[in-house]
């Protein structure tokens, strides 16, 4: 593969038309964001002492600074004096497409954190790297639903051959998201500890909604996606019938 980093772009207009441009490079294998330098002193609300989350695996001598959290950098630094409700458009660019949306500054913010914080060196977030690469700003709910249901059940079958085998129960789902919640709530009070608004404090509890609801919007909402798959399934079913009709 070669050495060739997935490009994103996100540009904030803002509503004095002044303009936040954060041009972001995955590295093609660890799907991590490239240049993430830290600063010659790192804010003290990106210690991993700080908030730190119960499930980390980290010591203090192995990462000073939270991965996740030092991603973040750039973005409170440019976008913190935004209030939640301030009016934007926002623009994002990837190989494949351009999306542009007038949204809220928390709703933008947040479709930039998520990717950040699934774009970093945490291992809670390995799950959602391959939806890094294949971003898809300001999903929606049942979009989200699709991707990671479907990101999930691709792992299944690459991992078919695993001691452990494949998971079509969704619980492992439903784990990666109790975890994203512990991530999300240690995330969230770091940010509070340094926010001038509530913006950023606001995206992050958007995303952890998300988190929180995942395990009953599956139960809930995937026998209403059935009906998407009812031409395919009800095909499959009649090719099913007459291969058994010829045996």
């Amino acid at each position: 593969m070669p050495d060739i980093p997935f490009r994103i772009s996100y540009t904030f207009t803002l509503a004095d038309d002044s303009r936040e441009r954060f041009d972001l490079g995955l590295d093609p294998v660890t799907l991590t964001l490239r240049d993430a330098e830290l600063p010659a002193s790192p804010p003290a609300w990106t210690a991993l002492s700080f908030h730190q989350c119960a499930h980390c695996p980290y010591t203090e001598a192995e990462q000073p600074f939270c991965p996740a959290a030092a991603n973040l950098i750039p973005l409170l630094q440019r976008l913190d004096h935004l209030a939640s409700y301030e009016q934007m458009t926002i623009e994002v660019v990837t190989v494949e497409r351009c999306v542009s949306q007038k949204t809220t500054a928390q709703r933008a913010i947040g479709s930039l954190m998520g990717l950040l914080i699934a774009a970093s060196h945490c291992p809670h977030t390995h799950f959602f790297k391959p939806m890094a690469r294949f971003h898809l700003p300001l999903a929606s709910e049942d979009e989200t639903i699709y991707r990671a249901t479907a990101n999930f059940m691709l792992a299944q079958y690459l991992c078919k051959g695993d001691k452990s085998g494949p998971d079509f129960t969704l619980e492992g789902l439903n784990a990666i998201y109790s975890n994203m919640q512990v991530v999300n709530r240690a995330m969230a009070a770091r940010l509070r500890a340094t926010a001038q608004t509530d913006s950023s404090v606001n995206a992050i509890i958007l995303l952890d909604m998300y988190a929180k609801t995942m395990p009953y919007v599956i139960r809930r909402d995937l026998e209403e996606l059935r009906l998407l798959f009812m031409p395919y399934l009800e095909t499959a079913s009649a090719r099913e019938d007459v291969r058994t009709s010829n045996r």
